[in-house]
């Protein structure tokens, strides 16, 4: 099983508030530069917060949810401390009640 960090706040607040679109680009062009293979990922509406285990944090916040999802502990941390009004946690998966990491409950559009 893999770890995984993320940060989790309202969909809202992400996607609309803060200006992740332009932390993204930054981070893809150093992972690029770096021929690093990319560790992070947005998931609107994750279902990692139907798990027992995290149902604190689906009920800390406010919906429909989004998270930044990493295997990179260090860039979650960094990204915490730069949008501040965000939870923060871990879990490991694929197990459990946590079969993907990045499975999201959004309809598709």
């Amino acid at each position: 099983m893999q770890t995984y960090y993320f940060v989790l706040a309202s969909q809202k607040f992400l996607c609309e508030d803060e200006p992740l679109e332009e932390v993204f680009v930054e981070r893809y062009r150093y992972y690029n530069e770096q021929e690093k293979e990319v560790d992070f990922w947005l998931v609107k509406q994750p279902a990692f917060l139907e798990a027992p285990e995290l149902a604190k944090f689906k009920a800390q916040c406010p919906q429909p949810a989004a998270a930044v999802i990493s295997t990179n502990k260090q860039f979650i941390t960094w990204l915490k401390l730069r949008l501040e009004y965000v939870l923060t946690g871990e879990f490991q998966a694929p197990g459990g009640a946590i079969a993907d990491p990045l499975a999201s409950l959004a309809a598709a559009a």
